[in-house]
């Protein structure tokens, strides 16, 4: 019985603990994650779109785009804001979201949306982008209005867009 407590204390240790402490400490790694949060985009393949929301408590949380950003931001409504930097689509440099110039819509596909929103650091960069890709010029404030009346249509986009791909992988011979 004695050797039976043993092996099962050795078991948990050695198996479960490491599983425990990953999930327990998996809401305060964030901002250096290579992942998103919510979809699992990689940092370093969406730089011009990823977003970085800071809370009160410290907390730094990075998200691919401004659509899985808000999520966040709805899911932890109660918690203190104290910044949010984006990703300047040319440089792809975190720059603050309040401060950058944004664009909303045009014809580039926008990240986890189906109406793009991109930031830039210079207004010159937005107009640019605008005059070449349409669009029109927004603030911050403006965008995440923007994220939310969108969010229906993007998460049926989403859930689509993944129904497409678990069925293309499930298809015999392929």
């Amino acid at each position: 019985m004695r050797k039976n407590r043993m092996v099962l204390m050795v078991w948990i240790t050695v198996f479960l603990m490491p599983l425990f402490l990953s999930l327990a400490c998996a809401n305060f790694v964030c901002a250096e994650e290579e992942f998103c949060r919510y979809c699992g985009m990689k940092r370093s393949q969406y730089g011009h779109s990823w977003m970085i929301v800071k809370y009160g408590d410290n907390e730094e949380c990075g998200f691919c785009s401004v659509h899985c950003a808000a999520v966040d931001m709805a899911v932890h409504i109660d918690r203190p804001l104290i910044g949010v930097t984006v990703g300047d689509y040319d440089s792809k440099r975190q720059i603050d979201a309040e401060r950058a110039f944004w664009v909303i819509g045009g014809d580039k596909q926008g990240v986890m949306t189906l109406r793009a929103k991109w930031a830039f650091e210079k207004k010159n960069a937005a107009e640019t982008f605008i005059s070449e890709h349409g669009g029109r010029l927004a603030l911050f404030e403006d965008v995440m209005r923007a994220t939310f009346e969108d969010m229906y249509e993007d998460i049926r986009m989403i859930r689509k867009k993944r129904e497409m791909r678990r069925q293309k992988r499930s298809q015999p011979g392929e």
